[in-house]
C-alpha cells in the first residue's frame, strides 16, 4: 500500500471511530428508572431498564396487612406504566380502574392483568418497616422501608444513551449493595 493509501485509511479510520463515539453519546439505548427523595432530589436509585422490561413495588398494606404486588414497566421515552396488580384481598391495592385490564386469579391472588395504564413519574410515601416497600428489579430486592421509612420517593424514567449504559452505570454505593447513581 502506498503512503496515500496507508493515510487515506487511517483518515477513514479515525473518521469512523468519531462517528462510533458520537453515536454512542446520542442514541438512546435504554432508560433508566430513577428512584429520588422528592424534597430534595437526592438519587436513592436509578436501575437501566430496557423498554417494556418490568420492575415490581411490593408491600404490604398497613391496615389489612395484606401483601401487593404492583407491577410496572417503562417505555423507550421513560413513561412509567402499570401492567398489573396483584393482591390477597380485593381493596387492599389501588382498586379496579374503569375499562383499565381484566381481573384473573393467579394461585391464592387476585390480578387485575393486562392494565398498561400510563401513570407517569409518581410520588410514593414509604411505609415503615413493617409495609416493607420493595423495588424488585431483576430478581434483585431493594427494601426502601429499612431506609426511607415515612419519606417520599419520586419514580420517574429517562431515556439512557449508549454511552451512559456503556459507562458503567451502577456499582455498589451509599445504601450497602445498591446501585450509585451516575
Amino acid at each position: 500500500m502506498t503512503r496515500p493509501g496507508i493515510a487515506a485509511a487511517a483518515v477513514c479510520m479515525s473518521g469512523l471511530v468519531l462517528l462510533l463515539m458520537v453515536a454512542a453519546r446520542l442514541i438512546p439505548e435504554t432508560v433508566a428508572l430513577h428512584v429520588t427523595l422528592a424534597e430534595d432530589g437526592t438519587p436513592v436509585l436509578i436501575l437501566p431498564l430496557v423498554p417494556a422490561e418490568r420492575f415490581t413495588l411490593h408491600y404490604y398494606h398497613s391496615v389489612e396487612n395484606a401483601p401487593i404486588w404492583e407491577v410496572h414497566s417503562m417505555d423507550a421515552l421513560g413513561m412509567i406504566f402499570i401492567e398489573e396488580e396483584r393482591y390477597a384481598k380485593f381493596g387492599a391495592g389501588m382498586g379496579k380502574l374503569p375499562g383499565v385490564g381484566r381481573m384473573v386469579r393467579k394461585g391464592n391472588l387476585e390480578a387485575v392483568v393486562d392494565m398498561h395504564h400510563p401513570v407517569g413519574p409518581f410520588v410514593l410515601r414509604v411505609g415503615s418497616p413493617g409495609v416493607a416497600h420493595t423495588l424488585i428489579w431483576r430478581d434483585r430486592r431493594f427494601n426502601l422501608s429499612e431506609q426511607f421509612s415515612h419519606r417520599r420517593a419520586r419514580f420517574s424514567g429517562r431515556p439512557l444513551t449508549l454511552y451512559q449504559r456503556l459507562c458503567c452505570l451502577y456499582e455498589s454505593g451509599r445504601a450497602g449493595s445498591w446501585p450509585k447513581p451516575i
